[in-house]
């Protein structure tokens, strides 16, 4: 059903990068949103003020916060299309981050206001009448409700967008919230007890948690994460798949926004081999990795010596003495510079930041093992980060 939605509304539906298609994609999430929206908010509010129930007209006024989240995506993904600019080189994509914090904000806020209602209602509980046509309704909700949430986050995982995996979660939140007003409304049947206020603080406290986990995913977003692996994988095996290819490093991939993401590499080759051969498969290797990735790659040429015996031998000898010290640590750019009375190795240290051992320690470990080799050797490190 999602796909024949998609494929009836937006031309181009599979042209993912491209700002416009994204836009439309947006532009109907939002539509849908807004109205399915503000059905189930005249519908709720209805039924609540038939049956007295707070836990009900609060789930309405959620779903009418939903409708100015739609309202509000439907603002950022326009945004988010524009093309870059004097002002904004990079374009405008990270509008989409700051859109996801704005929905996310509003449900914070709303969780709060349900918190307060439903202590009230604890406090002072109030008569809820049982109606078949409240339940029926509520039932209803929660279907149309499922079924925005699996459409939201079929089309935020095919265009890779914040902003409707949160509208998605969003959903999920307002499923479990009716599904409360729900078991309030039926206990109110048996009991006398505030369910009705119990089950709004349950909800609430869910909203509340769901809006805090959806802030903590964006400013991770804008704060920089690591690439997802997979694309870190593919771009390895673009790289790998070329014959220049000797080894690679310092790879950084930084991302301003879906569908604008930059990336550097440092890629070993042969010392010995033809330059212009080379660069000529390094503009080739930048392409490929566009056309499949997306990624604007900017590729670092490192000339190693494939055939010094000395220097093969110190990079066996520097794995084994680093394994030892810490299993993830590893080295490139290995030069050897041999004098009369000792042998400089020169070498960076790539320490990922789940090691525990500080550079020092790192440093000094190293130095105790290369004094107990025969020949003397001088290690001058620099210490390296895994951006991935």
């Amino acid at each position: 059903m999602v796909q024949g939605i998609v494929k009836l509304f937006i031309k181009n539906y599979e042209d993912i990068q491209s700002e416009e298609v994204r836009k439309r994609y947006g532009f109907l999430s939002s539509i849908i949103g807004i109205i399915l929206n503000l059905l189930l908010f005249a519908l709720k509010y209805g039924m609540g003020v038939l049956s007295g129930s707070v836990s009900i007209i609060s789930d309405a006024f959620n779903n009418l916060a939903d409708s100015g989240s739609c309202v509000l995506t439907l603002f950022g993904y326009k945004m988010a299309a524009k093309p870059a600019d004097k002002d904004h080189p990079f374009g405008h994509g990270r509008m989409e981050y700051l859109i996801s914090l704005s929905v996310a904000a509003i449900i914070m806020v709303v969780g709060f206001e349900l918190l307060k209602t439903s202590v009230q209602k604890i406090i002072t509980p109030e008569k809820i009448t049982f109606s078949y046509i409240v339940l029926g309704s509520l039932l209803l909700s929660i279907a149309v409700k499922f079924w925005l949430s699996y459409f939201n986050k079929s089309l935020g995982k095919r265009i890779h967008s914040t902003v409707m995996i949160a509208t998605a979660t969003d959903s999920a939140n307002d499923v479990i919230a009716t599904l409360a007003t729900v078991v309030a409304l039926v206990a109110s049947l048996f009991t006398k007890l505030p369910v009705d206020g119990i089950m709004g603080c349950v909800v609430s406290i869910f909203i509340l948690a769901s809006g805090y986990g959806m802030i903590k995913d964006t400013v991770d977003l804008l704060l920089g994460k690591p690439a997802d692996k997979e694309i870190i994988d593919q771009l390895k095996a673009i790289l790998h798949e070329s014959s220049i290819t000797m080894g690679l490093h310092d790879i950084i991939i930084h991302s301003y926004g879906p569908g604008v993401t930059f990336g550097s590499v440092h890629v070993e080759v042969d010392s010995l081999g033809d330059i212009m051969s080379i660069h000529d498969a390094i503009d080739e290797l930048e392409k490929k990795v566009y056309e499949q990735l997306h990624v604007i790659l900017t590729v670092h040429m490192d000339p190693v010596e494939a055939d010094n015996q000395k220097l093969n031998e110190a990079k066996v000898m520097l794995g084994e003495i680093l394994s030892q010290i810490d299993e993830s640590l590893s080295f490139h750019d290995l030069r050897i510079v041999a004098g009369p009375t000792h042998t400089n190795l020169i070498f960076d240290i790539v320490v990922p930041f789940q090691s525990k051992l500080s550079e020092d320690k790192i440093k000094e470990a190293l130095n105790r093992k290369l004094a107990e080799k025969e020949t003397v050797y001088y290690a001058v490190v620099n210490i390296d980060r895994e951006f991935t």
